[in-house]
């Protein structure tokens, strides 16, 4: 499916769900307020769905510069603004470069990792410290697409377990000048394209003839909290 905008990957797998009456999982969540592939498994497919968490993954997406977010996108208010201007392409495109290979990253603190048995986002919300070690990820390609200060268009290719909302944020640290990721979508898992995806709506019309699905509805529709779906970007 081409998971829409502020839907969680649990509106989209209940979505299919409904229409085909089975077992039904996802092959890799992807946060609400990004958009793209989400590979959904069926019946006795739902066996290959740890195979297809393993495959690497390319996203799009918008890097914001001059500011950070507590959870590196913008399901959080920009804060510590700081300038930009005097950025150069050479040092954006270098930043770029260290980010790039195997790195150690730290997740961020608004994520579903669990800490001494408690989601880090339960324990974030309630104002406690949290300390996440940082784990090993492989970026094998990040490439910049465009620079339009403050926004630095960007296309990653990387292990799973990435989070990008990361890569933002210490691609902000690198430059000095802080970052969140402001627009993010999954385009590729392996050879599976976002292109050959259906949105609800196609896949609604699909199967009308054979089953009443509901009524495609604005994001929000379920009783899904938007930070509850962050187990991992890729």
């Amino acid at each position: 499916m081409d998971k829409p905008y502020k839907w969680t990957s649990f509106d989209a797998v209940n979505h299919i769900k409904i229409s085909l009456r089975a077992k039904i999982g996802h092959c890799g969540t992807l946060d609400p307020l990004a958009t793209g592939l989400l590979i959904c498994c069926t019946g006795e497919m739902t066996k290959q769905i740890s195979g297809y968490q393993q495959l690497p993954k390319e996203y799009t997406g918008i890097i914001h510069m001059g500011a950070i977010t507590a959870t590196y996108d913008l399901e959080s208010d920009p804060i510590e603004s700081k300038p930009f201007a005097h950025i150069t392409e050479e040092e954006l495109f270098n930043a770029a470069r260290q980010l790039t290979g195997e790195i150690m990253q730290i997740p961020p603190i608004h994520s579903a990792i669990k800490k001494d048995g408690k989601r880090s986002y339960d324990l974030a919300r309630a104002g406690k410290e949290v300390i996440l070690d940082a784990r090993p990820v492989t970026i094998s390609e990040f490439d910049i697409t465009a620079i339009k200060l403050p926004e630095v268009h960007f296309r990653v290719m990387c292990s799973t377990g990435t989070y990008i909302r990361s890569l933002a944020h210490d691609f902000g640290q690198l430059l000095g000048c802080g970052a969140y990721l402001q627009e993010l979508r999954r385009t590729k898992i392996g050879n599976f394209e976002a292109k050959d995806a259906l949105t609800p709506q196609e896949w609604k019309d699909l199967w009308k003839p054979k089953v009443k699905l509901p009524e495609i509805t604005e994001p929000g529709h379920t009783h899904a909290s938007p930070t509850d779906d962050r187990k991992e970007n890729a």
